[in-house]
């Protein structure tokens, strides 16, 4: 999001000094400097005039799109003082998130300034950092309100980027390998992308992608601003150009992320990339539930077979009880699925209540191997049936505009029945029943509980139905 910023200092040498600053902030389009309140105020009522009607003349409302982002007041401004003028701007322009530049940083005046309208204070003499973190910072706030003001579609929320995050049901389901080709696959599309290792004790996508690393989550962790700079020196620019965030290599230093600092470090995210991808691993602690609450997309990986749906369901409840997320808008994905596999797609839909995303993707370890053990997960083959299916899959969740992403959505040739004991298994309790509803992606009904026992009937071979309390056992 690039930021115009409107200055308005009196004195020539601050003015100097605040223009040189401003023009090294990236993504800032630093507009000329204004020497008083008057030149301030008529430019911004300039900026703000609406474009003109079909007949020539103007519509009835103020064009936001014209405004700058920000404006920086300078405490010696003059004529009008600077909290008079502040307190102007703010009701005239509400747009606009302006930025006291002062001298006295204190409690007192910092609450005046607030009450006027500001939206941050910045001490005098002007350091990088803090210029860079307030400026940001009412950046985004005026971008939240220009969308509610109708500001139309290029005045985006500071958090505009699409957040995707990829939980296992259990370790060892592919979770990993499926966050790094979605962010390849989003990034081949042309999008800005990073990509977040939120499996904070036990994080594998620097192996995945050999990278040697010093910076890691837990290096953003106690700031509450994370200016523009602190995030670039945090995240690893991979030659893929992917930009990597890491979990710390101390899998104990996890802990020091909590649930607002990731709050924190994903909206910086957001408003720095177009996707965000993030590996919340299959362990639930504050930071990656934290994410998938705030994720446009919640997707969870699972393997067809018992232990691992069981563990998606459980995972499923886990975020329902914790009020993170609902079933409904979660997206599971069957990985390593064959025609053989007694446990398809919609029995999983089934039982998770979930919706099913429609490309699977295929057991074919031995396509992964060489770049798994090499570290270097991007160097796929273009053929592989998995890399087909995962960016099949990008494509499918919105990632990926192009066309030619989408190949290798094919393959839906008809499945075997689902006969035997696994669907025994799955199955036995899932009649419809009092606080049931619909599958949104599968048209099943899920019952209210999973392998719930249904009498003393047994199989011929002496075992009862699945118990989600008892190991299962073959007969």
């Amino acid at each position: 999001m690039t930021i115009r910023i409107l200055p308005a200092v009196g004195d020539p040498d601050a003015a100097r000094i605040v223009s040189s600053l401003l023009s090294q902030l990236p993504d800032a389009e630093p507009e000329p400097v204004v020497a008083d309140s008057a030149a301030l105020l008529a430019a911004l009522a300039q900026a703000a005039q609406p474009p003109a009607g079909p007949t020539g003349g103007r519509g009835p409302a103020p064009a936001v799109e014209g405004l700058p982002e920000v404006v920086l007041v300078h405490e010696r401004i003059g004529p009008m003082p600077a909290l008079e003028l502040i307190r102007e701007v703010a009701l005239r322009f509400p747009a606009v998130g302006v930025v006291l530049m002062t001298t006295d940083a204190g409690p007192a005046l910092f609450s005046a300034a607030m009450d006027a309208g500001a939206r941050g204070i910045v001490g005098l003499p002007l350091g990088y950092d803090e210029l860079a973190a307030r400026v940001q910072a009412a950046a985004q706030w005026s971008a939240g309100v220009r969308v509610h003001l109708g500001g139309g579609p290029d005045a985006a929320p500071g958090p505009a980027g699409t957040l995707v995050t990829v939980t296992g049901a259990k370790g060892g389901v592919g979770t990993t390998v499926t966050a790094i080709h979605l962010a390849l696959a989003a990034h081949a599309a042309g999008r800005s992308v990073a990509l977040v290792d939120m499996d904070l004790q036990s994080g594998d996508v620097a192996s995945y992608l050999d990278v040697q690393f010093r910076r890691s989550l837990v290096d953003l962790a106690g700031i509450e601003d994370i200016s523009v700079r602190v995030l670039q020196d945090a995240v690893h620019e991979h030659p893929t150009g992917l930009g990597l965030l890491l979990a710390p290599e101390e899998g104990e230093r996890g802990e020091e992320v909590d649930d607002r600092a990731a709050r924190h470090i994903v909206a910086a995210l957001r408003s720095r990339y177009e996707v965000v991808v993030v590996d919340c691993g299959s362990q639930m602690q504050s930071a990656n539930a934290a994410a998938v609450e705030l994720a446009d997309v919640a997707l969870l990986v699972t393997t067809p077979d018992v232990v691992a749906v069981r563990a998606a369901k459980r995972q499923v409840r886990l975020w329902d009880r914790l009020q993170i997320r609902k079933a409904a808008d979660t997206t599971t994905l069957v990985n390593r699925l064959t025609r053989s596999t007694e446990i398809q797609p919609p029995l999983v839909a089934k039982a998770t209540g979930t919706q099913m995303a429609r490309t699977p993707v295929p057991a074919a370890f031995k396509e992964l191997q060489p770049c798994v053990d090499a570290g270097r997960m991007q160097d796929l083959d273009s053929r592989s049936t998995v890399k087909q299916a995962l960016w099949a899959l990008a494509a499918e969740l919105g990632l990926v505009d192009s066309p030619t992403a989408r190949q290798g959505r094919g393959g839906s040739r008809a499945r075997t029945a689902l006969t035997g004991r696994k669907r025994k298994a799955i199955t036995a309790g899932a009649s419809p029943g009092p606080g049931t509803h619909q599958g949104p992606a599968s048209g099943f009904v899920p019952g209210p509980r999973f392998g719930t026992r249904r009498g003393p009937a047994t199989t011929a071979g002496g075992t009862g139905p699945f118990d989600p309390a008892r190991p299962y056992e073959e007969g």
